[in-house]
């Protein structure tokens, strides 16, 4: 993922709301989101390259999602998959911050990360370019390609729009959608350096990138009530035909 915001028992009907795009290179095969025929208990979708994922859940509440961390100058090319450390945490049995304790042990190993994972109770957060662990309590939250609620203008903007949307009743996927899908590029004067150059830095600024070779391939959003009733929308971009493909899934966490 590379766009991420979290309400977190914020809103009177959803306990859990997620809103979140994944940004990969339009040539990483990938499966759109499902139940895994491998792992029927986990939904998601999936790198075909590494078989990890950007965000998934499991029939029993457990939750996780990972971002890269932008730092393009400390590139190891024979990192391991960052994908997979999301989908460790669904097949294991321990806790959200036990796991990623464990995790941090052997962060650096990887290429810079966020990772995020829990339960639909109870999150918890690590990143490799910063120490410990955090517990998420109640409130709305946003992460993009640094580190948790560094202000960068899509995340400002984001959780603006999206507090407006959590004072209703409740909340619309569509509303959350239309979030996701802008496009307009931030100002140069609230651009991050992060040593990309400006014209990349520019279309990278865009909560939906869309660029040569490179863009926001889905958006995902999580809706998860106080009674446990999960419903998973995804919505995947075609760069193509500038179309989508939609999938919804709807369960009871047991």
């Amino acid at each position: 993922m590379c766009l991420i915001f979290i309400a977190l028992k914020n809103h009177s009907k959803y306990k859990l709301i997620v809103a979140a795009n994944r940004d990969e290179f339009y040539d990483r095969k990938t499966e759109p989101a499902s139940f895994w025929q491998d792992h029927p208990e986990i939904l998601g979708g999936r790198d075909l390259e590494a078989m990890g994922t950007w965000l998934g859940m499991t029939k029993s509440g457990r939750i996780c999602m990972v971002t890269n961390f932008r730092d393009l100058k400390n590139i190891n090319p024979n990192a391991p998959s960052r994908g997979k450390l999301v989908t460790d945490f669904l097949l294991d049995k321990t806790t959200g911050e036990e796991y990623l304790k464990k995790v941090e042990t052997r962060a650096r190993k990887y290429n810079g990360f966020s990772l995020i994972a829990g339960t639909v109770d109870s999150l918890y957060y690590l990143s490799n370019y910063r120490d410990g662990v955090i517990l998420l309590n109640s409130g709305l939250f946003g992460l993009s390609n640094h580190l948790l609620e560094t202000p960068w203008p899509k995340v400002e903007k984001g959780k603006i729009e999206l507090q407006a949307l959590l004072k209703g009743p409740v909340v619309d996927a569509d509303d959350l959608f239309r979030v996701l899908s802008d496009d307009k590029i931030g100002g140069d004067e609230q651009l991050p350096d992060t040593g990309v150059g400006l014209e990349l830095e520019r279309a990278l600024s865009a909560a939906f990138i869309k660029s040569p070779g490179y863009g926001t391939r889905s958006s995902t959003v999580i809706l998860v009530d106080y009674h446990n009733h999960v419903v998973f929308h995804e919505r995947v971009y075609d760069p193509v035909t500038s179309g989508f493909s939609n999938q919804s899934f709807q369960f009871t966490i047991g």
